[in-house]
């Protein structure tokens, strides 16, 4: 039944997938229809090593991916299913979720549009969606499960770990059966992070910040030399990068007022919107540029930004 609505599409080879709330778990078992598990490794003339390497069952060696010790426990596609099923529960069974396999299972799941909040003004003009991202790499990392926003002015899929309750992990060792039940238990903590989450949000929504100021703090500016060689039309990296980067951020601010209702742009904005407008920099236009065009890519790389955890940090010493 659950083929009715799971639809595949290919970007750069990886296989992304639309799922309904109804078997979930189903369709997300069958987006991941392998199992990955460790193989001893052999170094020149079959000598014994220490190390063991990850395969998949249909694919065989995971590239990329660092080898591993006897005691590194992989995870597998029902353990995934697992935490699919108890996200579901939370939510009281109302979700969609989208799955991505590149060195480990990723899922985004999506509570449906009923638990929205709005941000700016009460309207449905700045909304954010919960979302939870389940983050089950092989690359030694832990295995995670944090409670994200969906912002749809900017299409901002972010993850704010430094609020707290957001994250649970376990790691890929002997015990990871016994604690993947904890981490089952905690989703309903997760659900309730998005109150917490929330909070934090509309905190933001009413701290003011000088955006000029707001950028200096995250980016080096070009030194008093190089803008001084810029201006006699001689081409520097560092003048040219800092002033394009700062363009494109300033556009994205004006884009995102415009669609939220929000007045014409002053040099003062909140700082959700300082947060969103360097949160969707890295996402979409930072990464455009790198190739990096994949909802799931996105996410991960800019979850895993300097600069966004940068601005993370600044704006929830504000809320603080």
């Amino acid at each position: 039944m659950y083929n009715e609505f799971l639809h595949f599409t290919l970007s750069k080879g990886f296989a992304m997938s639309n799922i309904q709330s109804t078997d979930v778990s189903a369709s997300v078992r069958e987006s991941f229809n392998f199992s990955v598990d460790k193989f001893p490794l052999f170094g020149p003339d079959n000598m014994p090593t220490d190390q063991y390497g990850l395969f998949r069952d249909d694919t065989g060696y995971l590239k990329g991916v660092k080898s591993v010790s006897p005691r590194y426990v992989p995870h597998t596609t029902d353990d995934v299913c697992a935490l699919v099923d108890a996200a579901g529960e939370a939510f009281d069974g109302d979700i969609d979720c989208k799955t991505h396999f590149r060195n480990g299972h990723y899922v985004n799941i999506m509570p449906t549009a009923e638990k929205r909040i709005a941000i700016y003004n009460e309207t449905d003009s700045d909304n954010i969606f919960p979302r939870i991202i389940i983050n089950a790499g092989y690359d030694g990392k832990a295995f995670s499960a944090t409670m994200g926003y969906y912002r749809d002015a900017c299409s901002n899929l972010a993850m704010m770990r430094q609020v707290n309750g957001t994250t649970v992990s376990i790691r890929h060792t002997s015990g990871l059966r016994v604690h993947m039940d904890s981490l089952i238990a905690t989703f309903n903590t997760l659900k309730d992070s998005w109150g917490n989450l929330t909070t934090v949000i509309r905190s933001l929504e009413s701290q003011e910040v000088r955006m000029a100021d707001f950028l200096n703090e995250i980016y080096p500016q070009p030194s008093a030399e190089q803008v001084a060689l810029a201006n006699t039309g001689q081409a520097v990296r560092a003048v040219t990068s800092h002033e394009n980067r700062t363009k494109a951020i300033w556009k994205r601010l004006n884009v995102e007022r415009t669609r939220t209702g929000r007045p014409q742009m002053t040099n003062t904005v909140s700082a959700w919107e300082a947060y969103n407008a360097i949160q969707g920099y890295v996402q979409h236009d930072a990464q455009a540029k790198e190739g990096f065009k994949g909802e799931f890519d996105r996410i991960l790389r800019a979850s895993n930004s300097a600069d966004v955890r940068k601005a993370e940090k600044l704006v929830l010493a504000m809320a603080s």
